[in-house]
């Protein structure tokens, strides 16, 4: 409920950065209709599905884009594509997990030599009621780069069927609080098997260690939302607890489950491209049925 809340609550801080990102600079707007993102949601929401059942935390965002793209390409080819957007998505495939390592890791670093003479009862109790604090503003950082991509999708969806100007600047407002809404509610009911791989089988996390990762996973995250690039928070909170981790001592990490999962990160966009181009073929066929 907390971390929810938090989601909701980012409706009031964020400009909506990544839902222009995903609603118009990842495909040329005059290419979009219905049949793309049908194929792009279905492909990302069957790869999402495969993952979440074998508990693997792969990125929605790049499922989501990896649909976009195998769909447009089947139905215009390549260059119905815009360049420079999806080059922003793919390279921050490899900065944002790096960039929540060494934030982790440094913000591990920095509490320990600050705490040094603390007894470990001490920092225990204390961060305990930090990580509030930092679980908060990861929240917030999750609702405000996740729920904007599904405002994007709907507001890509609005102007391919002349329900919204192509020129303009906002979506309905409306969008944006079903968005958030909805994005708040799943955070509410789900995940647990991807919470338990996150919280227990990369490595083991105590207090002031979730503070580390999590402060260092919503610096990436509120640097990423404002410039409007759509990152998975996925991929953010694993760098961090991976560099957290690795702070102790390389064996802290249990590398065969992050191997398993940079393995997921690796298909996500070729499987869900691939699997939203046949579902765009099929929904083609049926339609000139």
């Amino acid at each position: 409920m907390f971390a929810a809340g938090f989601n909701l609550l980012a409706i009031v801080i964020f400009p909506l950065s990544v839902a222009a990102t995903i609603g118009k600079g990842i495909v040329v707007p005059g290419v979009v209709d219905s049949q793309i993102v049908f194929g792009a949601l279905t492909g990302a929401i069957l790869w999402n599905l495969l993952t979440w059942y074998y508990g693997l935390p792969s990125s929605s965002s790049h499922a989501l884009i990896g649909g976009m793209v195998g769909s447009t390409i089947v139905k215009v080819g390549a260059s119905g594509l815009v360049g420079s957007g999806i080059l922003k998505a793919v390279l921050f495939i490899f900065i944002s997990p790096i960039l929540g390592f060494f934030l982790g890791s440094g913000m591990m670093l920095m509490v320990a030599w600050t705490f040094r003479r603390s007894t470990p009862s001490r920092i225990d109790k204390w961060f305990r009621n930090l990580q509030l604090f930092s679980a908060g503003a990861y929240s917030l950082g999750h609702g405000g780069n996740d729920a904007q991509k599904t405002i994007g999708i709907i507001w890509m969806l609005l102007i391919a069927n002349g329900y919204a100007s192509q020129d303009a600047v906002m979506p309905p407002y409306w969008i944006v609080f079903i968005c958030y809404i909805a994005i708040a509610l799943g955070t509410l009911f789900g995940g647990w098997k991807i919470v338990k791989t996150m919280g227990q089988k990369i490595t083991k996390l105590k207090p002031v260690g979730g503070f580390c990762a999590e402060a260092g996973g919503a610096m990436t995250l509120f640097l990423a939302s404002y410039l409007g690039i759509p990152v998975s928070t996925t991929h953010t909170i694993t760098g961090a607890i991976v560099g957290v981790g690795s702070t102790r001592r390389a064996s802290s990490v249990h590398w065969g489950v992050a191997g398993n999962i940079i393995w997921a990160w690796i298909f996500t966009i070729p499987a869900s491209a691939f699997i939203a181009g046949v579902m765009y073929w099929l929904c083609d066929l049926l339609v000139n049925l």
